[in-house]
Parts: structure tokens; C-alpha cells; sequence
């Protein structure tokens, strides 16, 4: 693949359209119904049709919690309307430290949204029901054409336009061209981007459970050696409160707990959950996911910007991943809205690096500290971790600008 001119004159009839997105992740269906919906004309492409049924192969186990400051830009998309009936409100954060001798809560710390505001830090759904949710809205939008089953082949790049061929030989021309490919981006190998990668050697396992005790809507992160086991909201799963659960240990023991038998998880996953929420039942399937932190080198080329995993790579830690996605979106739609004219063009792209790349460098690094502080295994480098939640938290000035920095408020 190619990232280069092409001669004015080379008379090639392409197709015209004013942004192209690829992939079809969550990151670019969103962005396809978000420039969409704003009234840009959009192809969004994908190599793999989206799967929109949890119990269908290859279905997506993650959940996406979506924090305040993205709400904004999925609902002038049309999407958030969509979404939030299935959505599970996130009104607290709460974090143990079960680092001691015993498998055992032995300090927690709670961070209660409305410390800072009237609305909860988020929502939480599941993956596959995004993409379910998304696709359908996209049909809903004649100025945007989804094409599954289609991947970007070669990039070409000039003054005026991306020259983008597609897997079936088609051609497009586009005003802006839109990364949304995933950490592996073939839009930004294209362009000649390199991307700084961090492997951590951990796995992080994947999925539902039922439980007896009402999560009240907190979000729940225990900490004790290999990396955190969260515990997110879900709506309740046939009768039962549920949540979505990301198990955060090193490759081969990840790999060990994906493999066991069905009991053997359930009893392994209640002493790691520390009983919180009372003995847990396994409803969907078990996916494994490798860990690693990754930032482009730039977010942008002639005619091109990356977004969500094209542009940066993070651990599942505070909910940081596709917020900060969404925030390269609404900060690319923002400059498109604000000179439509200019929509691709050089000052365009400068104000998108400009503005993302600080920020996103930023919250690479903390996130990078998080998850190094959360895999400690030494007895007193634990210790060391509750002292300092301990002493951050008893600060309350200290405590709320921690959770406005979550959010990615001022």
C-alpha cells in the first residue's frame, strides 16, 4: 500500500464522496452516522460484516461505557435515542484494594458522581448491541452507504483528495479519509505512520455473569496482583442483576482461566471478585483479548486522519478506551462543521494533531502508570498502591478533580 500523488490528469473515473471511513468498528460506525447525520455524504467500509447478535460467532463479549462528555456528540448522530434503553447508568466508581495476604477487600474507596454533577459518570452496553443499534441507524441516513465486506486496498494521496481503492477494484474519492481500521491500521501503514507499541504480557478475559446482589449501578475495580477485575453494570439478564466483567491477569494464566471448566471459573472468578456481589454465574462465553498501549506517531496525512485504535491503543482501565475515541471524533466533526469548505484540508488536519495528540500522549501515559501500579505482585509494592489510593482519596479536592479528569472535563 501507497500513501503518494497521482497525476491530475490520469482521467481514472472514481467515485466522489465527501469522507471515507475505514472500518467498521464501533469508532466508525459512529463516525459514519455522526458526519452522516451532520450532513457530510459518507462511505464507511469494513472487511468483516459487524456481528449484531450476542449468541452469533465471533460476537463481540466487551461492553463500552460511555462517559458523559461523549453523550453529546451519539446523540446528534441519532444514536444515543437508539442506545440508551439498554443502557445501565454508572453512578459510581469503586475501587478495592484485595492485595493483602487473603483474597479479601481490605480497603474501598468510593467516587460517587454526584460529587460533580446531576448525571451518573456514564452509561454501559454490550459491544455486539452497538454495532446491532448502529448499523440500523446508518440505513436510516441516504446521505451515508455502509459497505461490509470491503477493505481498503491502496491509499493514494493528493492536494485535493484521498484516492482510495477498494478490495473489489472500485475507486473512491474522497475529501477526508478517516482511520478507523484498528490498532493494525492499513490506512496508517498507507501513510507511513509508525506507531510506538507497549506489550505488558497480560490477557484480559471477557464476559457476562448473573448475581444474587444488586450492583446498584457501581462499577467495581479490585486490585490485587496481574492487573484489575472489573465489574460494570449491566440491565438485568432474565430477572437477575448482571454485569459485564473484564478479568485483567498475565498471558499464561489468562490463557489457564479461559480453559477451565465452567465450575472451576465460577469458583476462581467469586474468590477474585472478593464476594462482593455474591457467587457469580457465567452467561455468555469467555473471550481473551491481549493487552498492549500504542500511540501513532501523528494522527494525520495528506487528506487523512486516524481515529479511535488507528491513532492510539490503551488497557481496559477507568473506561478511557473509547471515550477518548469518541473525543478524536467530536473534535474532527467540530472542525469539519465549523468551515465545511475546508473539510480534509491542511489547516483542518493541523488543528486536529494539534489538539489530540497532547491529550491522547497524556492519558497514554497515565493509563500505562495505572496499569503497571495494578499489576504488582511484591507484598510491598501492594501495600504501597493502598496508601496511596488511601491518601488521594482523603483529599476531597484531590478526589474530584480525579474524577473530572476521568471524564475529560475541566
Amino acid at each position: 500500500m501507497t500513501a503518494n500523488a497521482l497525476p491530475s490528469g490520469s482521467g481514472i473515473s472514481r467515485e466522489q464522496t465527501d469522507v471515507l471511513i475505514s472500518g467498521g468498528g464501533v469508532a466508525g460506525l459512529t463516525a459514519a452516522a455522526a458526519f452522516g447525520a451532520a450532513g457530510f455524504g459518507v462511505i464507511c467500509v469494513d472487511p468483516t460484516p459487524p456481528v449484531t447478535a450476542e449468541t452469533d460467532a465471533g460476537a463481540d463479549m466487551r461492553t463500552t461505557a460511555f462517559l458523559q462528555p461523549s453523550i453529546g456528540v451519539m446523540r446528534a448522530a441519532g444514536l444515543w435515542q437508539r442506545l440508551e434503553p439498554y443502557a445501565a447508568p454508572l453512578q459510581v466508581m469503586r475501587i478495592i484494594d484485595a492485595g493483602g495476604v487473603e483474597p479479601v477487600a481490605r480497603l474501598t474507596r468510593d467516587f460517587d458522581a454526584s460529587d460533580i454533577s446531576d448525571q451518573p459518570f456514564g452509561w454501559n452496553l454490550p459491544n455486539w448491541l452497538l454495532r446491532r443499534e448502529m448499523v440500523a441507524r446508518l440505513a436510516e441516513l441516504p446521505q451515508v452507504s455502509f459497505r461490509p465486506g470491503l477493505a481498503t486496498r491502496n491509499v493514494m494521496t493528493r492536494e485535493g483528495a484521498a484516492l482510495v481503492t477498494l478490495s473489489d477494484g472500485s475507486q473512491i474519492s474522497a475529501r477526508l479519509l478517516i482511520g478507523a481500521d484498528g490498532r493494525n491500521s492499513a490506512v496508517r501503514e498507507a501513510l507511513g505512520i509508525s506507531a510506538r507499541a507497549t506489550r505488558y504480557g497480560q490477557k484480559a478475559l471477557a464476559f457476562a455473569v448473573t448475581h444474587p446482589i444488586a450492583h446498584d449501578n457501581v462499577s467495581t475495580e479490585i486490585h490485587r496482583s496481574g492487573g484489575p477485575f472489573t465489574l460494570v453494570p449491566l440491565p438485568d439478564r432474565d430477572g437477575l442483576p448482571s454485569s459485564a466483567i473484564v478479568w485483567m491477569e498475565r498471558g499464561a494464566e489468562a490463557e489457564r482461566l479461559a480453559a477451565l471448566p465452567v465450575p472451576e471459573f465460577e469458583a476462581a472468578m467469586f474468590a477474585r471478585s472478593t464476594g462482593i456481589l455474591g457467587p457469580l454465574t457465567l452467561v455468555t462465553r469467555r473471550s481473551v483479548w491481549p493487552m498492549t498501549s500504542q500511540i501513532a506517531d501523528r494522527f494525520i496525512g495528506q487528506r487523512s486522519a486516524l481515529i479511535a485504535e488507528a491513532a492510539h491503543v490503551i488497557p481496559p482501565i477507568g473506561a478511557q478506551g473509547l471515550n477518548m475515541s469518541l473525543a478524536d471524533l467530536t473534535c474532527l466533526l467540530d472542525l469539519a462543521q465549523q468551515d465545511p469548505a475546508g473539510l480534509g484540508g491542511p489547516a483542518m488536519l493541523a488543528s486536529y494533531q494539534r489538539r489530540r495528540w497532547p491529550e491522547v500522549k497524556a492519558r497514554v501515559t497515565g493509563i500505562d502508570l495505572l496499569n503497571r501500579a495494578s499489576m504488582v505482585s511484591a507484598r510491598p509494592l501492594r501495600d504501597l498502591r493502598a496508601g496511596a489510593l488511601g491518601a488521594l482519596y482523603s483529599l476531597a479536592p484531590v478526589r474530584r478533580g480525579l474524577m473530572k479528569a476521568g471524564l475529560g472535563v475541566h
